[in-house]
């Protein structure tokens, strides 16, 4: 039992790498997403529509160094850790300026900065060497890899540990008696991340139960108003589309004739109007409501395109961000709602956040995904800059004279030489624990918390029964950090997400469903 015990871990290791999940994570990054980023970046568009600037492939080469006398010689980590350089590939996009009216021209090949790499991942020189070859390069054959050199430092990127997204979490505040509650969802397409909250509480004299928050929308707008103006235009939709539970109905309905006179209806123009017509102007209310806290004192046509802009853009972003997807936004709104009223009624349990089923881990290719997104913005933002500098000096504009590689490299080098990631967070990445070879495995499966340190969190740091196999039950620090930095047990493996798309078609393919 005991030899065969120990052969199944040693084909375990022979097969996964320690540092996998890191190593396979900045791969699908580099391979994938930055080509995704790129595509949905709105184009940069000049002149009330005289000129626009389309973007094509991406392309990465291999880490090479520019010498002081202009040659170019390959680079390998040992080296970038001597001299105290950054070991990065060097990017290329391909770029065309396009003049209303004229033909499009071809696509240049645009240098657009630099982009850290990662040890022992696709586009490094070590991949795939020997043990003597990797010797012969000054590298330690043991050595992992799935750790960057940013100006001669190691810097291990800590795996993040975060509320899964994309889900619906259900949470109580207070006491049961309390009757207030919360349904919480973290949308997230392509890296840009929206939360959701909905809550319900008791209003204090004559008010809205049902409230609900998401990005770009200051405070708290009424649960009904948004799903009039996601197309549930009568009264009876919005009801029926949540619940078929009288009690749940009665809550609704409650709820619509508080929000009638926020959206300012007067009762003699509304009984003029025919059943659709009603519907048609409740709609447009609700979009002019949401237009007003959005872009408040802007002119009404600008007030209504930016409220379905935002509506579309930054409400549940997976579903989609197409106008044509509102419907099925109601209809997930709608269930939320159902869920949401199941616990204040005590029919269903909130959920427990503490659980692993409820829990995602973001390793580097996710966090990089995000600093990317970022840093590929401020570049646009930036280009656009000088192209329209350019035109108002009367110069001919030119695509590569605009691009300022800098502004790419330095935003992204600067996040991971100090740790200040987007979003505010620090500590993201850490310099690598060399102490030993042990200390340095352990840095590279260590699981961090977003939870403060400061606050006691008792339920968060405990060890729960479903962490069992996945997370170390021993390894932890003492003090502040106890319970919220964790460590991977050895055999286990961090799943790597799929496209949901592929397995649409898979299952369409196996005949369970329909096309």
């Amino acid at each position: 039992m005991k030899n065969n015990t120990w052969g199944l871990v040693d084909a375990f290791f022979d097969q996964y790498n320690l540092v996998d999940h890191h190593i396979k994570s900045y791969n699908d990054f580099v391979n994938h997403r930055i080509q995704d980023i790129i595509d949905i970046t709105e184009s940069i568009v000049l002149e009330q529509g005289e000129y626009s600037v389309k973007t094509g492939k991406l392309m990465i080469e291999k880490p090479f160094t520019k010498e002081a006398d202009g040659s170019k010689s390959q680079i390998y980590p040992t080296e970038a850790r001597l001299r105290n350089l950054t070991y990065s590939a060097h990017m290329y996009l391909e770029m065309a300026l396009i003049k209303k009216g004229e033909e499009e021209p071809e696509f240049e090949k645009v240098y657009i900065g630099e982009l850290p790499l990662m040890l022992k991942s696709d586009i490094c020189h070590l991949k795939g060497l020997s043990y003597e070859e990797l010797i012969e390069k000054g590298e330690d054959p043991q050595d992992t890899g799935g750790y960057f050199i940013v100006n001669g430092s190691e810097r291990a990127i800590v795996t993040m540990e975060e509320i899964a997204p994309n889900k619906i979490i259900l949470e109580r505040i207070g006491e049961i008696e309390d009757r207030r509650a919360r349904a919480i969802v973290t949308s997230i397409k392509s890296g840009f991340r929206a939360r959701i909250s909905l809550e319900y509480r008791k209003p204090r004299k004559s008010g809205v139960f049902l409230r609900i928050s998401f990005p770009y929308v200051p405070g708290e707008i009424p649960l009904v108003v948004l799903l009039r103006a996601l197309g549930l235009g009568t009264d009876e939709e919005i009801i029926t589309k949540i619940s078929d539970d009288f009690n749940f109905q009665m809550v609704v309905a409650d709820d619509i004739q508080v929000s009638e006179p926020t959206l300012k209806l007067e009762p003699e123009v509304m009984e003029k109007l025919s059943m659709e017509e009603k519907r048609e102007h409740l709609i447009n209310s609700a979009i002019k409501y949401i237009g007003n806290r959005v872009a408040k004192g802007m002119t009404e046509e600008y007030r209504i395109k930016r409220a379905e802009d935002v509506i579309d853009r930054y409400l549940l972003p997976h579903i989609g961000v197409e106008p044509e997807h509102r419907a099925e936004k109601a209809t997930y709104l709608a269930e939320m709602t159902e869920m949401l009223l199941q616990v204040i009624f005590e029919m269903r349990e909130p959920h427990d956040k503490d659980h692993y089923t409820n829990k995602r881990l973001r390793v580097s290719g996710d966090l990089m995904e995000d600093l990317f997104r970022v840093a590929f913005t401020s570049l646009t933002r930036d280009m656009t800059y000088q192209l329209e500098r350019s035109l108002a000096r009367g110069k001919e504009p030119s695509v590569k004279q605009a691009v300022r590689s800098d502004v790419l490299t330095e935003n992204i080098k600067h996040a991971i030489a100090t740790g200040n990631w987007v979003g505010g967070r620090a500590g993201v990445s850490q310099l690598l624990d060399r102490t030993s070879y042990m200390g340095t495995l352990s840095h590279l499966r260590r699981v961090v918390s977003p939870l403060s340190r400061s606050q006691p969190h008792f339920e968060a740091r405990d060890l729960h029964p479903t962490q069992f196999g996945k997370i170390c039950p021993n390894e932890t620090p003492e003090g502040p950090n106890c319970g919220l930095v964790k460590n991977l047990a050895l055999l286990s493996k961090i799943s790597e997400g799929s496209d949901p798309e592929e397995i649409e078609k898979v299952i369409e393919k196996m005949g369970i469903l329909d096309s």
